[in-house]
């Protein structure tokens, strides 16, 4: 089992600016390295304070990448709708140079329409634009003189520059929320999975991952899929200290998230079925009952250590589990302990090392 560490920003400028949170992020980035994280990652969203401070996840990555030397960066995920298939290519390639091949990139669909509406891009449109795009990138990074003559773009030929450091190309990964169809295209593609356990039941999530197993191994794929499952993270020496933690910046999540998509309520979708009772669902959410189904990491490190154990056993044990110990508006020192603490007293249990104490 591998450990990542993730930046969903659920923040306002009232809170913190963005200066403040970019540069408290890029520190704990430095402070992964050291403590032996996997990787990085960070999202795609727009204007709302929903991830609203992270428009453009590779000009962060980009920082990050500069600030490091072994951890990998990712995207999680950059929607494919919102950006020219020429150009996203080309930024992501410059992205694996810079990190010296260090990149895996999730491509996202996005979920959210007042974005959408925002580029003008109908939700109609999300699933083949998706598709179209991804697949376009692929191309673009492994082919000369690429001829495209898609639904939503047309160019040729193209022949890009620069061409990915890794070859013939990043890992690809796909977000998926709560489609189990798009869990099996993506292991009948031959593409790497990103999960998020909070929006999905348990038997739900693991009839995805199941299906998506089976369709890589059907598909006869060389090597083994990658599954990233993202969670926030409290931890403190006293349960009672990360508890209240918990309760807090969970909450305030609920309340960035139920502003952000408070549009669904106004909003039908064929690509999005029963995305009209996110609302609902978002108002009633319970931390105790969350902090139960092992939807979120909170407690002691003995407390957590048991969490992934049991995420382990439900998921399987070669998941890497994707941290964010940063939410909204949480000051960095707490921030820092927590990832500390992780380091010291749950990695290790997974992954059987620990960070000496003298290389800090």
């Amino acid at each position: 089992m591998k450990f990542g560490i993730n930046f969903f920003p659920v923040v306002d400028p009232d809170a913190k600016t963005a200066t403040d949170y970019y540069d408290e992020s890029l520190g704990l980035v430095e402070l992964a390295e050291e403590l032996g994280f996997e990787h990085v990652q960070t999202v795609e969203h727009y204007f709302s304070a929903y991830g609203g401070y992270s428009p453009d996840p590779v000009t962060f990555l980009a920082a990050a990448a500069a600030r490091t030397s072994r951890i990998r960066v990712a995207t999680g995920a950059v929607i494919a709708a919102f950006t020219h298939p020429v150009k996203l290519a080309g930024k992501l390639a410059m992205l694996d140079h810079l990190s010296h091949g260090r990149l895996d990139v999730g491509f996202g669909r996005g979920f959210l329409p007042d974005e959408f509406a925002a580029f003008e891009i109908p939700m109609e449109e999300s699933r083949a634009r998706f598709a179209e795009t991804v697949e376009a990138v692929r191309r673009l990074w492994t082919e000369e003189n690429v001829v495209w003559d898609g639904e939503f773009h047309k160019f040729g030929p193209v022949s890009m520059l620069p061409r990915p450091y890794q070859v013939p190309h990043p890992p690809i990964f796909v977000a998926s929320a709560t489609s189990p169809e798009s869990c099996a295209a993506s292991g009948s593609a031959g593409y790497h999975l990103q999960v998020v356990p909070s929006v999905t039941s348990r038997e739900t999530l693991q009839e995805n991952i199941s299906r998506y197993r089976a369709a890589w191994e059907e598909a006869g794929h060389a090597g083994s899929p990658r599954i990233q499952i993202k969670y926030t993270a409290y931890v403190s020496e006293n349960r009672a200290e990360a508890l209240e933690a918990g309760e807090t910046y969970e909450r305030n999540y609920i309340e960035k998230m139920a502003s952000a998509i408070a549009s669904w309520a106004s909003t039908r979708s064929d690509q999005y079925p029963g995305y009209e009772n996110f609302v609902d669902k978002v108002g009633q959410y319970d931390f105790a009952a969350s902090l139960r189904d092992n939807k979120v990491l909170a407690g002691t490190p003995d407390d957590v250590t048991e969490q992934i154990a049991t995420i382990a056993e439900w998921f399987g044990d070669d998941l890497c589990v994707s941290m964010q110990f940063n939410p909204g508006a949480m000051p960095i020192a707490q921030s820092r302990k927590a990832m500390r603490l992780f380091g010291d007293h749950v990695m290790p249990a997974f992954t059987g090392s620990r960070v000496l104490e003298g290389a800090r």
